[in-house]
């Protein structure tokens, strides 16, 4: 199998590079629902209460096969977060029975386990594995790739994982997809940031549309199909350091991975 090094870009939205037009192909996009979902929160479950700060949506209709796994208490959940407190979503999954990893560079020590269900890990899933060789690299001996954990971790699959890692959503998002790690992912539920281009991402803004777009289309491509969308009101309406398109600094997105039966 041959490594691919680069995400393939779509063609521009326009005959010549415009902003206008990739911001609103790529905000049509993140809007549109592409699969419904009838059953998306986990108030039909035990032990949930209703104090999540966001609504991270999950898809439990039957027909994919996340509501059989937590059923049969063999789902495992996957929550990358930088120094985020809000907790609930994977306290309600964990009580639900899942399996439950969080990743955040901000905890105490390497490794606490938290009831029966649910693990505290101080990594910081990030799209590159450290460079031994490079002094400065030492200092991130606690940063991993998501393939490079799911291998030391012994596991094959995730049912969801879920993302808020302030902007470094994209590259990580693009590491996944170019090592073909999204495919051992049930479903994706990713926080993404469009006031500035994020982490690593360089380009003019358009440039930087149309590489947010085409890594998404890269999901439909992996036939993830996106089936919930939030925009969160409360942050700044911000689109690439402008007030414009109506758009919010941050939307929450769900996919579900269509392969998964």
């Amino acid at each position: 199998q041959t490594v691919r090094w680069h995400i393939e870009l779509q063609p521009w939205a326009s005959p010549t590079p415009s902003l206008n037009y990739e911001a609103s192909r790529f905000l049509k996009y993140i809007s549109t629902s592409q699969i419904s979902c009838e059953h998306m929160n986990l108030n039909s479950l035990k032990g949930y209460s209703e104090t999540t700060k966001k609504p991270w949506s999950i898809c439990l209709d039957e027909r994919f096969s996340l509501i059989h796994r937590i059923r049969s208490k063999q789902c495992r959940l996957y929550s990358l977060g930088l120094g985020n407190d809000d907790n609930q979503f994977e306290l309600s999954m964990a009580n639900s029975g899942c399996e439950v990893h969080r990743f955040d560079p901000s905890i105490k020590a390497a490794h606490i386990q938290q009831g029966r269900h649910l693990w505290y890990h101080r990594l910081s899933i990030d799209w590159r594995d450290p460079n031994p060789a490079i002094a400065a690299h030492k200092l991130h001996s606690s940063t991993k790739k998501l393939g490079t954990v799911l291998n030391e971790f012994g596991h094959q699959k995730i049912d969801v994982l879920k993302a808020d890692v302030e902007s470094a959503e994209w590259k990580i998002l693009e590491n996944l997809i170019l090592e073909d790690v999204v495919e051992q992912i049930g479903q994706l539920v990713f926080e993404v940031h469009i006031h500035w281009p994020g982490f690593e991402v360089s380009g003019n803004d358009s440039t930087v549309v149309r590489y947010w777009y085409s890594l998404l289309r890269e999901l439909e491509l992996k036939d993830f199909r996106l089936f919930h969308t939030y925009k969160d009101l409360s942050k700044p309406q911000m689109f690439l350091k402008k007030e414009a398109f109506n758009a919010s600094s941050c939307y929450t997105l769900s996919w579900v991975n269509t392969r998964w039966k």
